[in-house]
């Protein structure tokens, strides 16, 4: 880069470069040339795979160079602007395929054709004409000011098209589209972007910042920690079932994330601290110093905080990694399990939560009468009886929503409030997990899942999935138990009709019995009451013997058979002809017509 260093800093390049720009540029060495292994490893899923990987292999050629220079006596300019020239237009490049991609199949197709052939020459311009510079510059007779601000323009004016197709890509893609490669697009942000900064700066004051240019290398390897996620993650969304041999580990993206956000904190400190000596007068050194160590003091509170460390983690796997589970077969799975057997619906819930955490049995306590939980089943597991009480247990649950790891709550209790346990519970063999069942914010039930072979700490998507799965359940639940409800209603109601036509017939067997006792003593001589009161008792025998034929049948089906239609004028008549020898004799009016 001709203008890019002034002679005095070219004089102290290799003290700048060799203790700053050195490992700044270094490290984003590192950084390319395993991004450029991972492009390799991802280009046969990715239709732009060749592309990405020679963009970044000519990025990490760049920053050698850059290291390279920084080694040698005197500075090789035209090596690092030459490399540097075809680093933006790798990136450029890979940028319009995205674009020619994405475009694809719109009414107006992308002018990829015009666009490069237009890139293809310009680049091809700067990679000849900016090493050589300094020489054109002397042969066209122009002074410093014009050529460096021909040269600072071109540089810029490399960023701005790259700005320019990255805001054509984002300004053509929905959310869904940018799943992929939303991060690879932050990453080239940041690079052109800071780039477009940098030779501004340049520009408006013809002398390119020092502290810039060897901040530089550090902020591409942040780009470089984006792109690799995105260039994984468009591995994952081609081919789900493909393997993968190589892959960022949650463990490295975590430690570099906590390193970045511990650079940005220091920088941020340091800008403060700097505001305050500058504003502060004569207290500006002292309070300076205070600031510095409050702030170190508190970076490392903060890095040995659990709790932090934990959230952080939590929110990495959320944003930067594919899920742990294909959630569309868990859940046909789930359902299925569900509903497996209607009869036995709290078995089912038992075994098909057990079976998201690789649990071998389960213990399900249900909400009853009088709001108080029993226990509905056990399975692989001894009944608990009613003599466990879980005291304060439910109410904390239905507060919180949490799930017990009783692992975690003996290590940490703290990190449950210091609940409580019931003894009584904990003292189960190889009890581990304690999910409830919420219905809306109604706690349904409770699960007790024995300690897994397979698995033994949960994460946050382990969590979570169980948590959507007892909210599941719990509504499986409670329909089950308003069915149960339901049908002890009815047959409540059931046994109250049949009470009632019990009593009936009982009452007028009764009065039959009572009408012949009372009659017996007037009339015990007469043979013709003897007759009667024989034919009596005979009728409510029988009548007893239906009525206990009807009490022993389940469904009263004995009773439905043997109904049938009666002409009741016959009856009447048979009734009146048989009663025609006693005081009074009964009368019969008929009216015509059916009965």
């Amino acid at each position: 880069m001709g203008h890019e260093l002034e002679s005095s800093e070219l004089a102290q390049q290799t003290d700048f470069l060799g203790n700053i720009g050195l490992y700044s540029y270094g490290t984003a060495l590192v950084a390319f040339v395993l991004l450029t292994g991972l492009a390799v490893v991802t280009r046969r899923n990715n239709p732009m795979g060749n592309l990405l990987v020679c963009a970044s292999a000519l990025t990490a050629v760049w920053a050698g160079s850059v290291v390279v220079s920084s080694l040698m006596p005197t500075p090789q300019r035209a090596l690092m602007q030459a490399t540097e020239v075809a680093r933006d237009a790798g990136w450029t490049f890979a940028l319009l395929r995205m674009l020619t991609l994405r475009m694809r199949g719109y009414q107006a197709e992308f002018p990829t054709r015009r666009w490069s052939l237009f890139l293809g020459i310009f680049y091809l311009g700067a990679l000849l004409a900016l090493p050589l510079s300094d020489p054109l510059a002397a042969a066209l007779s122009l002074n410093d000011s014009t050529a460096a601000s021909i040269t600072f323009s071109t540089w810029l004016a490399m960023t701005l098209i790259g700005l320019l197709l990255l805001e054509q890509y984002f300004r053509n893609s929905n959310e869904s589209e940018l799943w992929a490669t939303k991060h690879l697009c932050i990453g080239l942000g940041i690079l052109f972007a800071y780039d477009f900064f940098m030779y501004a700066e340049a520009l408006l004051f013809q002398n390119l910042d020092r502290n810039l240019w060897q901040a530089r290398g550090v902020v591409i390897t942040m780009a470089a920690i984006l792109m690799a996620i995105s260039m994984s993650r468009t591995d994952r969304s081609e081919d789900q079932d493909a393997p993968r041999s190589l892959y960022l580990s949650r463990h490295v993206a975590f430690h570099s994330l906590t390193l970045m956000v511990s650079g940005i904190y220091l920088i941020s400190m340091a800008l403060a601290a700097y505001f305050i000596r500058f504003l502060g007068g004569s207290w500006g050194g002292v309070l300076q110093i205070t600031f510095l160590c409050a702030a170190g003091l508190t970076l490392i509170v903060l890095l040995f905080s659990g709790q932090i460390r934990a959230s952080a983690r939590v929110w990495l796997s959320k944003n930067f990694f594919s899920y742990k589970y294909d959630y569309r077969t868990e859940w046909l799975q789930f359902t299925r399990k569900l509903a497996t057997d209607s009869s036995e619906v709290p078995l089912s819930i038992t075994q098909a939560i057990a079976d998201l955490a690789k649990s071998p049995a389960g213990v399900l306590w249900g909400l009853g009468n009088g709001d108080r939980l029993s226990v509905l089943t056990h399975w692989e597991m001894p009944d608990p009886g009613a003599q466990i009480d879980l005291g304060d247990l439910p109410a904390w649950l239905q507060q919180t929503q949490w799930i017990i790891d009783l692992h975690e709550w003996r290590r940490a209790p703290d990190m449950y409030n210091n609940l409580v346990m019931p003894r009584s519970l904990t003292d189960i063999p190889k009890a581990w997990l304690i999910i409830p069942l919420l219905f809306g914010e109604r706690l349904q039930g409770i699960l007790l899942l024995k300690e897994s072979e397979l698995v033994h700490e949960l994460n946050w998507e382990d969590r979570d999935l169980l948590k959507v799965a007892g909210r599941q359940a719990a509504s499986h639940l409670a329909q089950f138990q308003a069915d149960q409800a339901l049908l002890e209603s009815r047959q409540f109601d059931a046994f109250n009709r049949l009470s009632a036509y019990v009593i009936h017939d009982l009452k007028n067997i009764l009065a039959q019995l009572s009408l012949m006792v009372s009659n017996a003593e007037k009339h015990k001589d007469n043979p013709a009451f003897i007759d009667d009161m024989v034919d009596t008792v005979n009728n409510s025998v029988q009548r007893m013997t239906k009525l206990m034929a009807q009490l022993r049948s389940e469904t009263g089906e004995a009773s439905e058979a043997e109904q049938s239609e009666v002409e009741l004028g016959e009856l009447l008549r048979e009734v009146v002809s048989e009663s025609g020898v006693r005081d009074p004799t009964p009368t019969l009016e008929l009216i015509d017509g059916p009965f």
